[in-house]
């Protein structure tokens, strides 16, 4: 029996009729252990998710079956990498590589990645598609690959729909492409992987067929556990190093500092009454918050129970007073002072504290609100020197190609172990003269729920 596999719609469709007798091949596939594949009724061929390609392909192979195989790429490019790979990025590639080549890498932010992920290209030598979650991301992609291997770079997403050999996609670009490019590609890059947990993003991997797939995150376990989606997606972590692991060799030497301030007396009096509101709802209602469903439980009931409601906002009017502090702005203008001529970057969480610091201090801002060319622009004069400061509201922590900086301040953030680990990673580019020590700063309030808040992020 020989069977033909072909693309068509985001599914890899198992053909049996490919050797004349289509309803005696139809029989003898039925009888195979084929993963992911069910029939369709209405063509009579069977059919999988486009991800499981390689899976249906390897499993046709172990029974012997012969495979006319249409949807592999057979195109083969001649890619030359001029990096010389640090020993841990050929060890990530080697593992990947023994791996099948399937899996996620997990290296600290300033690490060099996306070098790993260009040696992953050149050594495959296929088509390639390369995933990302923002246009910044998407335009600093295409920059690398054009610069380096000197071929025609596709582009799906910001603005432009064009494939190529080589192409860089947006997560949303990417899935709502995939059922006309689906198998155009032998490789699939996945960058900030941990994105892929959403319930949004899956089929951005689903729904293409190439077989090689690697996924690069500075963090890879999610909160939620999405991780193991990402894992059946893309693969397992092949190879994992932390900062603690590089620094001094191949990142900066670091410290992290934390610095406690207190609430004034006004300050105080709000923080309490607005975080007993709330301590007293939950108690009564019986909530622990010892997982995110609790919470979830707490804004449902926020719907039709107006204590809960007012449960919540008090929590909210309590956590803008203990990360907005006028005594954590006091410490920065120590913090600036002491470090002046540094390149220093202030993160927070919210944008009015960024406005009111760039008033303050006369740093330049960036926020969701900051148009792309004010925010490149504002990144540019910071690698030259010309701005020594910025203050940003998430927007740097993660999808920018953030200029060196030697300290942070951590003025308010979440909990996120992901967020801290892209912060500091913004920090840990070597210098030049490879004595580079970077320096990041946590303002927390003392006596309040910031000091959990900080340390579940540590």
């Amino acid at each position: 029996m020989t069977v033909t596999l072909r693309f068509a719609d985001g599914a890899v469709v198992v053909d049996p009729g490919a050797d004349g007798d289509p309803d005696g091949g139809a029989d003898a596939l039925a009888d195979l252990d084929l993963p992911g594949v069910s029939e369709d009724a209405r063509t009579g061929t069977r059919r999988a998710p486009a991800g499981r390609y390689r899976e249906v392909r390897e499993a046709l192979d172990a029974h012997g079956v012969a495979v006319d195989d249409r949807v592999r790429p057979t195109e083969t490019l001649d890619l030359t990498l001029r990096y010389d790979l640090r020993d841990y990025q050929r060890a990530a590639l080697d593992a990947w590589r023994a791996a099948g080549d399937r899996g996620v890498v997990e290296l600290p932010t300033g690490s060099g990645k996306t070098v790993l992920a260009l040696a992953a290209v050149a050594e495959l030598g296929v088509p390639t598609l390369v995933v990302v979650p923002t246009v910044d991301l998407l335009e600093q992609w295409r920059r690398e690959l054009d610069s380096e291997f000197g071929v025609p770079v596709g582009q799906f997403g910001g603005g432009e729909q064009r494939s190529e050999r080589l192409t860089v996609a947006t997560y949303d670009s990417a899935y709502l492409r995939a059922e006309d490019v689906g198998d155009e590609f032998g490789l699939l890059v996945f960058d900030e992987v941990h994105h892929l947990g959403g319930e949004g993003y899956r089929d951005a991997a689903r729904l293409f067929a190439a077989p090689a797939r690697l996924g690069l995150t500075a963090t890879f376990e999610r909160p939620d556990g999405a991780h193991e989606t990402i894992a059946e997606l893309v693969g397992p972590v092949v190879y994992e190093r932390t900062a603690d692991d590089l620094a001094g060799d191949h990142l900066a030497e670091y410290e992290v500092r934390r610095v406690e301030v207190e609430l004034s007396d006004a300050e105080r009096e709000r923080y309490e009454a607005a975080q007993g509101t709330f301590v007293d709802y939950v108690r009564e209602a019986g909530i622990t918050f010892e997982s995110g469903a609790d919470y979830q439980q707490l804004v449902k009931r926020s719907g039709t129970d107006p204590r809960a409601r007012e449960a919540l906002l008090a929590k909210q009017r309590a956590r803008e007073v203990m990360m907005n502090a006028d005594a954590k702005v006091e410490e920065l203008a120590g913090v600036l002072e002491r470090h002046r001529g540094e390149r220093v970057i202030v993160f927070t969480a919210h944008t009015d504290l960024v406005y009111r610091l760039s008033e303050r201090f006369l740093i330049p801002a960036i926020t969701n609100e900051t148009g792309a060319e004010e925010r490149r622009e504002i990144l540019r004069k910071f690698r030259s020197g010309e701005y020594s400061r910025v203050v940003s509201a998430n927007v740097l922590d993660e999808g920018v190609d953030v200029p060196d900086a030697s300290v942070g301040v951590v003025i308010s953030g979440s909990g996120s172990e992901r967020e801290f680990t892209q912060r500091l990673g913004r920090l840990l580019r070597p210098g030049s003269d490879g004595d580079k020590r970077a320096l990041l700063y946590e303002l927390v309030t003392s006596e309040t729920a910031e000091e959990r808040v900080a340390d579940r992020r540590r």
